[in-house]
This record gives structure tokens, sequence and C-alpha cells, in this order.
């Protein structure tokens, strides 16, 4: 009789660990990359209530086990600067191995809205900065219609502001930090009346709160007195008196043939201790609004360009200077794509240490859908010029990073690491590619077999799993303190 009840206990204990091992999901036999640790070898990854639960070379038991054998398992993709939310660019990204797709650079024009209207019925994770270039297109009484991001040449664009105005900027900005928003975004080069002091006043704002800028520079070019270097050297100059981290937004197109330069003044200020931070996207050509401040009299000189490096995104269409003036002088905003820098410059800022990797992604530029299979197709596996492991890095940890600056959400991002989020990229390295292009800018990569975001399989076996809406929000301190009160 006591070996029977001896046994049933055994068998009941038995049970109750494997049960307590027993996964939500299993992802068995992969290639597990993490860029922080520096592991790199065949192991089996548990998930457990959205969690990296267990990383084991035995073998794990689960409701549903993926076999990834051949395939690398890595920290989904994180975009610090993704325009386009729609469904349709989330689809895309999903297949470009992105888990987490935030509108940084320059923000949407009201957080509290922008998040409501996401919850629930997103695929990947979202987020925005907080909008200068709308608050202050408010203060001058030309609120951004829904759906833009960037002014109309006009007041709000070109006027100085006085200091009443700067003052209700910041208070608009403070609201919009209060509902959420993880950093100031600016586009100084889109309003150009922007003094520097008004600069200088933002950065101090994202000080007092303790969270970065993200921008994009006043110019571009080598033109002087507003070239390229004089843009960078007024942001650096905004972080050293403020003390805000700052981070520079697409350093490829803000200067162009001068990028090398760029760089090394973003490492001059990083070795005397300024958290300055970069990016770039592996594309020669940027887009923007044909009715915006960047074409202000004498572009064609600054940016060293004219009418034919001009695209429209959804025809193909070159311009000329007749139909470039109807376009500009149009009250409706319109893409342009603008064909400003050189493959061998891009060859060399991707690999550079500094730069982390971020599309700008919008509908009708390839960069949308591309991206990130862009580098591991070319940089990785053609080039040669930068290992799998360099560009997991420049993918995942470094804007994981960036963002732990805005949220300790962040420190769970970004990592393959027991306790860490599960979202989590499963590719083939030999294989993965881009396939949109300037003509059919939303074809989807491939390469991509699954996507795990927050533990729920979206990509499965190549293809996007409908009806799942797996997506979360990150948000800035102001949100979480507004909750607690």
């Amino acid at each position: 009789m006591r070996k029977l009840i001896f046994f049933l206990f055994l068998l009941t204990l038995s049970t109750t660990i494997v049960s307590a091992q027993q996964y939500d999901l299993v992802l068995a036999g992969g290639r597990v990359m993490d860029p922080e640790t520096g592991l790199d070898a065949v192991r089996n990854v548990g998930i457990r209530d959205g969690k990296i639960a267990r990383i084991a070379a035995e073998t794990l038991s689960g409701h549903r086990v993926i076999d990834a054998n051949g395939l690398v398992v890595a920290p989904g993709f994180i975009d610090l600067h993704q325009h386009s939310q729609d469904l349709a660019s989330q689809r895309v990204k999903a297949l470009d191995g992105v888990t987490t797709a935030l509108e940084m650079e320059i923000g949407v024009p009201d957080v509290a809205q922008f998040l409501k209207a996401k919850e629930g019925h997103t695929l990947i994770n979202y987020g925005s900065s907080a909008s200068q270039v709308a608050a202050r297109s408010l203060v001058f009484g030309a609120p951004l219609p829904v759906g833009t991001i960037l002014p109309k040449i006009g007041p709000a664009t070109d006027e100085h502001a006085t200091p009443e105005q700067i003052e209700r900027i910041k208070e608009r900005l403070r609201e919009e930090l209060d509902a959420g928003g993880l950093a100031v975004g600016m586009g100084i080069q889109y309003t150009p009346g922007a003094t520097r002091l008004e600069v200088i006043d933002m950065f101090r704002l994202a000080a007092e709160r303790r969270l970065p800028v993200y921008t994009h520079v006043r110019s571009a070019g080598r033109v002087e007195p507003n070239s390229a270097i004089a843009a960078v050297s007024e942001v650096i100059g905004a972080a050293a008196i403020t003390g805000a981290s700052l981070h520079i937004v697409h350093i490829n197109s803000s200067c162009s043939r001068d990028a090398l330069e760029c760089l090394s003044m973003v490492a001059g200020a990083r070795a005397r201790g300024l958290d300055v931070t970069t990016e770039a996207y592996p594309y020669i050509a940027g887009m923007t609004t044909i009715n915006s401040a960047v074409f202000s009299p004498g572009w064609q000189e600054r940016l060293g360009i004219s009418y034919g490096d001009l695209m429209l995104p959804d025809t193909g269409e070159r311009l000329t200077k007749e139909r470039f003036d109807v376009l500009h002088n149009s009250s409706t905003a319109r893409w342009v794509v603008i064909f400003d820098n050189k493959q061998e410059v891009i060859d060399k800022v991707i690999p550079n240490p500094l730069v982390m990797i971020a599309s700008d992604g919008l509908e009708g530029h390839p960069r949308n859908a591309g991206t990130y299979s862009r580098v591991l197709a070319q940089y990785v596996r053609e080039k040669g010029t930068i290992t799998l492991m360099d560009a997991l890095r420049k993918m995942s940890l470094m804007p994981a990073e960036m963002l732990e600056r805005s949220t300790p959400a962040g420190h769970q991002k970004g990592r393959l690491q027991e306790g860490a989020d599960a979202d989590i990229v499963v590719f083939d390295a030999a294989t993965i590619r881009d396939r949109s292009t300037f003509e059919k800018p939303m074809e989807p990569s491939t390469g991509v077999h699954y996507l795990v975001v927050g533990g729920t399989v979206l990509v499965d076996d190549g293809k996007i799993v409908p009806n799942v809406f797996p997506g979360h929000a990150l948000v800035g301190p102001g949100k979480r303190a507004a909750a607690n009160d």
C-alpha cells in the first residue's frame, strides 16, 4: 500500500513538473542570436504569457512547437522612424521582421487620439513622440489636418515665434508628453522660422522631462551658412547646452555627400560625454512633400540636384520646372521622391558602428517595406561589410537602448533573453531579401518565416495570420505618471 501511495505521489509530482514546464509556444532548434550577450547557438526558446521564459539546449514542450531548424531566431526589429501607421504598412513591416514601429522623428499631432485609435487592432507595437511641428502649427493658428504630420509653407513654418508663442508651444508639448509621448520630435527643416533660441528651448523642455529629442535637422547640402554641417552643429550644441539626449534622424539623407563628416561630428560629441545617436536607411533617395519648406527658393543649389532628380512615387513621373511649379504652388500636399545621394556613400554609412537602422517608412517609397531585409541581403550576405550579429544589433538592441531613454519598457525589447518580451523574428539568413522597388514600393520582403509579437504568432510560415492584433502601445513616463495619480 505504501509503495502504491509513493508511486501515485511520484506520478502526481512528475505531472506537476511537466505541466509547469509546458510553454505556450516553443521555437525549437533554431540558431538563437542575442546581440547583447553575444549568444549564437542552436537553442530552444520557450514562451509563456508574452515573455521569453526559457532558452535551453534541452527539449522543451509547448502547446505549439515551431521547428526553427536552419533558421535564425533573433529579437524582433525595432523601427524608431515609421511614418505610415496604417494596417497595410504594418503588414509589410511585419514581413520585414519588424515587431515595433514608432513615429519618433516628428511625431503625431495628437498623441492621445493616436493611441486611442490604434488600441486593440494593431499588428505590431506602436508609439509616438510629441510633435513640436504640430504644436507650432497649432499655436500659429494653422493646425495640421488629420492624417498629416508636415505643415504647408506659411506663417507657421516661416515666421519667428514670439516669447509668448514659444511658451504656448512648450505647454502644448507638455500636454502631449503627459498623454504618452515618448520624446520631443522636431522637424526643424520644415519650420525654418524657428530661431536657434526656440530650438534650444525645445531641448530645455525635453531635458526638464528627462526625455530625448528626435530631430530632422535644419538644413542639408553644402551651401553655407545653412549646410548640413551647420545643421548638425546646431543640434549637438543644443544638446550640450541643455543636457538633453539627442537622436539625429536619417543622417544619410540629411547630410548626403557629407554624411561621413557628420558621423565624425557625432563620434566627437559622444567622445566628450554627450548623449548623441543617429540612424540611416539603405536607399539613395529620400521622400518629402513637394510644397514643404525643403523646396523653398534656392533648393537646387542647396541640395545639389535639379527637377529631373524628383519623381512622383505614384506614377514614376520625373519632374520638369513647369510641372514642379504647378505642384509646389498647389494647396494639396504631394509626396515626391528625391534622388540626392550616392550608393558609395550609403555603403560606407550603413556599416558605421554608430549607425542604427531606421526606415523613415512611408507608403510610396520602398524603404517602407524593405529596409531590414535589404540590410541583411545586401550588407550581410552580398557585400559582407556587416556581420549578421552586428546587423541584428543595429536593428534591435541599439534602438531598444535608445528607447530606454523614454520608457523602462525599452529594456524588455531588442533582446533574446529570458525575461524579455517575446517579440521575435525567425528568418532564413540565406534567402531573406527585399522586393520593394521605386516602381512597386509595397512589395513585401521574403525570408521571414515567423514573427512573434508579445508571444502571439503574427507571421506564420511566411504569411500574416488574419484577425490577430497583438500590437501594444509604448508610452512615455508622463502617461504612466498620470495613470498613477
